[in-house]
């Protein structure tokens, strides 16, 4: 038996065949018949196990390299996101070269091939077995060493991106604002004259990134489309085990779903915010500089619920104290106290005004080692925001820690979908502004009186108000961007979206000199994946009515999950899982359902009464149907 092994072998593959040949001579032959032996014959358990031997042999070699290449690209992305420095590009560099070692390694043509074969005889593997390759291969579509020049000069472009997206100074009369600077004097301010100047510096960033954006879009889909894939957002929807038909479905039934009560918020927000501006008549779309929110996904500060007023409890606290109060919850549902690295390596707090350079100011958690090394990138602030941001990011970082054991390999330590990550992390920061919850943590006191349907408003103009904004304006505007969308007609198609699905236009007539819709981070970064939040918002009501139905007997808009380690056993069962199972199954087998917002809207019942009543006297703009 002959096995030719050309001399351009990666490493990776050069140590398998020197393990083989050193540890264990049955094992070298089963590394060589992988060169000599027909692929997809199936014989009995014997040759099924000596399959499986060598395949597990490659995903072993494999993982250990790609975990090294992975954490020197994620150190150099933190590096990126945490120290900029203006006319310094070193840290761009860097992560550059680290992103393009990662690339040649995910994106190597032996990798793929070996990937393939071993999935032609997938039913002679073990299943996890089955799905790690899986993750090869999905690494490999936006890596692959068939075409490397693009997919060095994506990275580059990425790269690029970021720095003009994080460095960006935005200035309003002369000041230089912080993103969160404008987030904050958004909420606050009642000058409509300064709200639209906010607003109109808010969107300065995007005629600097619209000119490289499609570049990006161009590469990011001629590298995907090496492997097969039709676009670059085809390849993102995969990852659900989906179609792009099939997502844009998906998505379209949960606008459908809440779009009667999204079209009554809509209503109460015009006449509403009329009145505050002194607006005799209110417009029939909401101006985007009325609202509290740079792009009009989150209406939740139009409403103060008397008694919850947690800006004024929390103002007096150090925002240190808010990251140490999110991990005392989660240790009370039974998880394990953060390591000490996480306080070490993480940025968490603004930096000070004489700071020598910037950082990238949009909250994320990080599992930079796919090990022990998790880490959160926050600004924290003593408000109602960054308490209920602290909870949900921790919840990122739990989910990384409950599913980093041996049971889960490393290719597989994500999320049962990417939306799972967010839905976990988000109910939890929802559970974390309950009255009840505030009263056992001692921010408010137990005799305090609320409005319960004051309160249950404020969170529909948070979690109602952002599916149109997610499932519509967001997926609907990534998916034109990578099916022929040119630059051209960017503004006009977004603003299109956002009247559409939010019922919101521009303060003035948008050209197509800017580009409103990069200065959204994620149209940058993270790119082709928004149905991850809306998908989250649904599945995350439906293990929030599991856990107040099933768990606590409790009222759910009255939950205190505090101290109950039944809950954190159910959440437990499910973020250990990793992405070892189909999510679909994953529902199936905790919450005993299919993603549905009928969760949502049951949540959101005893609003629809005092919404219907407030606006009997009103004209509604939006149709009684959304235009899908």
């Amino acid at each position: 038996m002959q096995c030719f092994l050309p001399r351009s072998l990666p490493c990776f593959f050069q140590r398998l065949l020197s393990r083989c040949l050193v540890l264990n001579p049955i094992l070298m032959l089963v590394c060589l018949s992988a060169c000599s032996s027909p692929q997809g014959e199936s014989g009995d358990g014997a040759a099924d196990s000596t399959l499986q031997a060598e395949v597990q042999s490659f995903l072993d070699l494999y993982t250990e390299e790609y975990l090294e290449l992975t954490t020197v690209a994620r150190e150099a992305e933190w590096s990126s996101n945490t120290r900029i420095v203006d006319g310094d590009d070193s840290n761009s560099k860097r992560t550059e070269a680290a992103n393009e070692a990662l690339a040649r390694f995910t994106g190597s043509e032996d990798a793929i091939a070996k990937a393939q074969s071993y999935l032609e005889q997938r039913s002679n593997l073990q299943p996890i077995q089955t799905r790690q390759l899986e993750a090869v291969l999905y690494e490999a579509a936006n890596n692959p060493q068939t075409v490397p020049e693009l997919v060095s000069q994506r990275i580059a472009a990425e790269a690029a991106q970021v720095e003009k997206l994080f460095g960006f100074n935005f200035q309003l009369n002369g000041e230089t604002l912080s993103a969160n600077s404008i987030d904050d004097r958004l909420v606050r301010s009642v000058d409509p004259k300064e709200r639209l100047q906010l607003w109109e510096a808010s969107k300065e960033v995007g005629r600097v990134l619209k000119p490289s954006l499609g570049d990006l879009v161009e590469l990011r889909n001629s590298t995907v489309q090496a492997l097969g894939y039709d676009d670059y957002f085809a390849y993102q929807v995969s990852d659900y085990g989906m179609s792009v038909e099939e997502m844009m479905k998906l998505n379209h039934g949960f606008v459908r779903e809440i779009w009667p009560l999204y079209r009554e918020l809509h209503t109460w927000a015009r006449y509403e915010l009329a009145e505050r501006y002194g607006v005799a008549e209110p417009p029939e779309m909401l101006p985007a500089h009325w609202l509290p929110n740079r792009w009009g996904q989150d209406w939740a500060a139009l409403v103060t619920v008397e008694g919850l007023d947690l800006d004024t409890v929390l103002g007096s606290k150090e925002p240190d104290w808010l990251v140490q109060q999110a991990e005392e919850f989660y240790v009370s549902l039974g998880f394990d106290r953060l390591p000490a690295s996480f306080w070490e390596k993480s940025s968490l707090y603004p930096l000070p005004d004489d700071a020598s350079y910037k950082k990238n100011n949009h909250a994320s958690a990080w599992h930079v080692d796919l090990d022990t090394d998790v880490r959160s990138l926050m600004s924290v602030q003593p408000n109602e925001r960054w308490w209920a941001t602290t909870h949900h990011e921790l919840g990122h970082v739990y989910y990384y820690m409950s599913y980093t054991r041996p049971e889960v390999p490393p290719l597989l330590r994500g999320g049962a979908n990417r939306g799972f990550h967010e839905a976990v992390g988000t109910m939890l920061g929802l559970a974390s502004v309950q009255k009840p919850f505030l009263v056992e943590r001692g921010l408010i006191p137990a005799d305090v009186e609320t409005d319960a349907i004051q309160t249950l408003l404020k969170e529909a103009l948070d979690q109602i108000v952002f599916i149109p904004w997610s499932a519509g304006v967001m997926t609907h505007f990534e998916r034109d961007l990578y099916t022929g969308l040119t630059p051209d007609q960017y503004n006009q198609r977004w603003w299109s979206y956002v009247r559409a699905f939010q019922g919101i236009e521009p303060p003035a007539k948008r050209g197509e000199e800017f580009c409103d819709a990069c200065t959204k981070t994620h149209i940058n970064d993270d790119a082709a994946q928004y149905y991850d939040y809306a998908v989250s918002a649904i599945i995350l009501y439906q293990m929030r009515g599991h856990i107040a139905d099933k768990i606590l007997n409790q009222d759910p808009h009255a939950t205190n999950y505090w101290g109950r380690q039944d809950v954190g056993d159910f959440l437990n069962n499910i973020l250990e899982l990793g992405a070892t199972r189909d999510w679909r199954e994953v529902m199936q087998e905790s919450l005993g359902e299919e993603i549905s917002a009928a969760a949502m809207l049951s949540y959101f019942e005893p609003l629809r009464g005092y919404l219907e009543e407030a606006n009997r006297d009103r004209t509604h703009t939006l149709p009684e149907t959304p235009n899908l």
